[in-house]
């Protein structure tokens, strides 16, 4: 059972770390393996309180034509061909990625993959209890056919996709099986400057796909207020997939709008701070605010002297603070009875003091 699809189930806040291939350079940087530098970037992960790893497995050669072109921003990663960017990070296959899936489960944290062909698609499913769809391949209904009839829950990205690309494949996914879909909102630039964000859209998919789980896929650089992330969760994105790094001035691939592990814990930090704004929503006295409750509420109070064996009518009352006596909403019980005690002016009614 997967742990992350039980807190979106709950409605909590569940954050992904997009590893995807950055281990390649952190290993080059740092002098030590890839693998160990991916497993280095899964403990970093769990230790920054993150509840789910990313990665990507690919093969260049299946994945992109040797002319296809670039689409990043050639200033942070210059490559301009996409299979020669894939080559450099296609080392991986089945048995390294259940070596990291292994690792991520004894660490304590949960391991994912996104499948970029049928291949992987089928190794990948023993490791891991959710499959990721990339943006990528909405449009490749086949491959979202086929990954869904492994029968498990399913995050699906939307970047750069139109309303009927969407329906198209959450139909398809739902044609297979009904377990539960994630719907990403997201943003194919890289990085995605701050004004391009499109936050709202999730209310739009909110909307149009209500039985759905929201959440948002981010490519924008952080910021030491999150402000992103935490405007995305305030909209309802519960689940939040962002890029990860030990080093965010690393040039190429997706370090330059990647979070890192500060990053990451300020992120967590501020969204409960935000469920603790939030509250839980009942609509009840809280009991903070019994006592200001008693005192800031009106009473019926005498307006003049009522002798004892008076009956009293509306013009001899008035409504003052504090609560503590017969409330305004029952004034109709007080009008017409008779006063049993002499009542002073500025007097706080009380039951007794009527017969």
């Amino acid at each position: 059972m997967s742990e992350i699809i039980d807190r979106l189930k709950e409605g909590r806040f569940t954050l992904i770390a997009e590893i995807g291939v950055n281990y390649y350079d952190i290993a080059a940087t740092r002098g030590i393996s890839v693998m160990e530098a991916a497993k280095l970037m899964i403990k970093e992960a769990k230790e920054a309180g993150i509840h789910a790893v990313k990665f990507q497995t690919y093969k260049a050669d299946t994945l992109a034509a040797k002319a296809s072109p670039y689409y990043w921003d050639i200033n942070e990663e210059p490559t301009r061909s996409q299979h020669e960017l894939f080559k450099k990070f296609d080392s991986f296959g089945y048995g390294e990625y259940l070596e990291l899936a292994e690792y991520s489960k004894k660490v304590g944290i949960e391991f994912l993959s996104t499948a970029f062909d049928f291949d992987s698609a089928d190794y990948l499913d023993e490791m891991m209890d959710v499959y990721k769809i990339s943006s990528s391949d909405l449009s490749n209904i086949p491959f979202i056919e086929y990954q869904a009839k492994k029968g498990k829950p399913i995050i699906l990205s939307t970047g750069a996709s139109e309303l009927a690309e969407i329906e198209r494949a959450v139909d398809v996914i739902r044609s297979c099986n009904d377990r539960e879909l994630v719907l990403m909102h997201c943003v194919l630039e890289y990085p995605t400057p701050l004004e391009h964000a499109n936050l709202n859209k999730i209310l739009t998919l909110r909307e149009q796909f209500p039985y759905l789980i929201p959440g948002y896929s981010d490519h924008t650089k952080p910021t030491e207020d999150c402000e992103v992330i935490c405007t995305a969760y305030n909209l309802g994105a519960i689940c939040v997939e962002k890029h990860f790094t030990l080093d965010k001035t690393l040039k190429g691939n997706d370090h330059y709008h990647a979070m890192d592990p500060g990053d990451a814990k300020r992120i967590l930090e501020k969204i409960e701070r935000i469920d603790k704004i939030r509250g839980c929503g009942d609509l009840v006295c809280l009991e903070t605010e019994v006592t200001a409750r008693a005192n800031a509420r009106r009473s019926i109070v005498s307006a003049v002297d009522i002798a004892e064996g008076t009956e009293i009518t509306g013009d001899m009352l008035t409504f003052k603070r504090p609560g503590t006596g017969i409330a305004p909403d029952r004034l109709d019980e007080v009008v017409g009875k008779c006063a049993a005690v002499d009542i002073k002016d500025d007097t706080i009614l009380t039951q007794e003091m009527l017969k």
